[in-house]
């Protein structure tokens, strides 16, 4: 154990002399109340310290204790329907505690110590383990099943161990370490967070994660272990995105994390998730989430350890063969917080005050999703999504956090702030974002969902972005310049934008599309677009076509129930066909 004293303090930066013999990234205690910070910098001596609480009444000549460890999270049962701040401590246990003002220096196990779990060992005394092997199982909700592996530092023979009801810290059993040491085997593990946990294999990400968010699945689809990115100015609607996100994806866990977020939207992530139905398993969305709830009146340095913290304890349920998201909100106030520890460690300030080492220190976070063989001899697969916010100020996406993010990830989910103010959500526009993935997938959407997707969505894109050249046109000399083609080419995307890409949050049949219903809906968007250009061929009025009320009926397609909407939409078909044969009747019968 290292002690020093404290030479001078910062803010959330102290810094200690007598550290000698301390470790980067040790987690310290520091002054009389045993505020946690974590060694960020050591010159000589003398350690720099960044502490995760408020650092007033700390003073020069205060005690300093290295605890020898670097910051770590616990894993095991119980991680599930957690809230957490930035460095794993259990808010709801602390509020049991101390109340509703947690008090400094206040610490907490992560993990309930006194709650007990059933545990089935699946090897037994004499077995041979490797390290990822699964020990035995815990039924930790009726949601996900919690596998007990051999940390991926460890492997041996296991002497004994016992089916049973255990604490987390109590031994089920012994193993036999290669050097022959012996190790007692529990249901939790630690793992320091800024230490990405091994695996075999990465694998090229090859399958979509469904979102049921038209714009998402269709235009710009993200794979299972990949990276997104959401930008956008104040009020466009980030957070509506990543809570659709985290409520209706395609993935076994989801890990939230509030990353210096206002008090007010993680009181609603807190309140609505355990409210919410997972559509997927009928029980409450909580039974596969952990929350990080790491607020902006909180120690701006505590921002950055809750990402660590989120992505590893993601990693570990990866490591049992789940598919995670990790939905950090927002990566800009994580950076807000490298800024200030850099400025006040005196670092020679890179563009608008961020660090020289910002661009590397995201592309560390967002490295370690992907989708892989875990460590163990039963080659399960795993996937990490990572999604991101980013809050440019005014939604100038040039500045270095989005610039930066943007190098990395492979999706781009760019919201409009008035896409928003028109009550278009999700507001992302169509224009600038994109999706690297899409190529990646075509074989997957071909096989699984129809071999015309693909020429579906790509003509989408390219209908949109050719109405947004006409609007330039029309602009300029009216609507009457523009041939009749191009005006079904407008009438075509108008329905594209509201009857397909917006949906409605509150409406549970709206709020979540499935692809084959996806797919089925832009069908009829362009069987009308077809039989269209096919009537103003023969010589039927573009205004005649585009006063049809059949408009009406595809645009309500979008609310028929999702167990029997085949039938309704084979109905809207056979309209669509009937009322423009009926024009190109009325045509024929003007010519004869």
């Amino acid at each position: 154990m290292v002690e020093g004293k404290i030479l001078k303090v910062s803010g959330p930066l102290v810094v200690a002399e007598g550290m000698r013999e301390a470790n980067m990234f040790d987690v310290v205690r520091v002054g009389e109340k045993r505020l946690i910070g974590e060694i960020i910098e050591i010159h000589g001596d003398r350690a720099s310290i960044q502490v995760y609480e408020e650092t007033a009444g700390i003073g020069r000549g205060d005690k300093v204790v290295s605890t020898g460890a670097p910051l770590s999270v616990e894993l095991g049962p119980g991680l599930l329907e957690n809230i957490y701040d930035g460095i794993q401590r259990p808010l709801e246990t602390m509020r049991l505690r101390v109340g509703p003002n947690l008090t400094r220096g206040i610490d907490e196990p992560a993990l309930d110590r006194e709650k007990r779990w059933h545990f089935e060992a699946t090897v037994k005394a004499g077995d041979r383990v490797e390290a990822g092997d699964v020990y035995g199982t815990v039924a930790e909700n009726d949601v996900i099943l919690h596998k007990i592996m051999v940390q991926p530092d460890l492997c041996g023979t296991v002497v004994d161990i016992r089916s049973g009801d255990f604490k987390v810290t109590d031994r089920i059993g012994r193993l036999k370490l290669d050097n022959g040491t012996m190790r007692d085997i529990t249901l939790v593990q630690k793992w320091p967070v800024r230490v990405a946990r091994p695996y075999r294999q990465k694998l090229p990400p090859v399958d979509p994660m469904i979102t049921g968010q038209r714009v998402i699945d269709a235009l710009f689809p993200i794979a299972k272990g990949g990276t997104a990115c959401v930008p956008g100015p104040f009020g466009s609607g980030k957070t509506v995105v990543q809570h659709q996100l985290a409520k209706w994806s395609d993935v076994d866990l989801v890990v939230y994390i509030g990353c210096g977020e206002r008090g007010n939207e993680m009181t609603d992530v807190l309140r609505e998730f355990p409210e919410l139905i997972d559509p997927k398993t009928g029980k409450s969305l909580m039974a596969r989430t952990v929350l990080i709830a790491n607020t902006s009146d909180m120690p701006v340095a505590a921002r950055e350890a809750s990402i660590y913290t989120g992505i590893t304890i993601a990693e570990y349920f990866r490591d049992m063969g789940y598919s995670v998201a990790v939905i950090a909100d927002s990566t800009s106030r994580w950076a807000e917080a490298l800024r200030e520890m850099s400025g006040r460690l005196e670092e020679m300030p890179g563009e608008e005050g961020y660090p020289a080492y910002l661009t590397s220190r995201l592309a560390q976070f967002y490295e370690r999703a992907g989708k892989v063989v875990c460590l163990g001899s039963d080659q399960r697969e795993g996937a990490l999504s990572a999604i991101g916010a980013v809050s440019p100020q005014g939604g100038d996406i040039s500045e270095p956090v989005s610039q930066a993010t943007l190098r990395i990830v492979k999706v781009f989910w760019g919201l409009d702030a008035s896409l928003a103010y028109r009550r278009h959500f999700p507001a992302i526009n169509w224009l600038n974002s994109y999706s690297l993935y899409r190529d990646r997938l075509a074989d997957w959407f071909s096989e699984k969902v129809s071999q015309k997707w693909m020429d579906y969505t790509g003509r989408c894109l390219k209908i949109l972005q050719l109405e947004a050249d006409l609007q330039e046109i029309v602009k300029l000399v009216g609507m009457d310049s523009l041939s009749p083609e191009d005006r079904l080419t407008l009438d075509v995307a108008q329905s594209i934008r509201e009857d397909f890409l917006q949906q409605n949050a509150f409406v549970d049949v709206d709020a979540y599309t499935p692809l084959e219903k996806q797919y089925e809906m832009l069908s009829l968007i362009f069987l009308y677009e077809e039989q269209a250009k096919a009537a103003i061929a023969a010589g039927v009025s573009v205004d005649d076509i585009c006063a049809l009320p059949l408009h009406e009926r595809i645009g309500r397609a979008k609310t028929a129930q999702n167990e029997s909407y085949k039938s309704e939409f084979a109905a809207i078909a056979d309209e669509i066909k009937a009322q423009i044969d009926a024009l190109r009747a009325s045509v024929g019968e003007e010519l004869k």
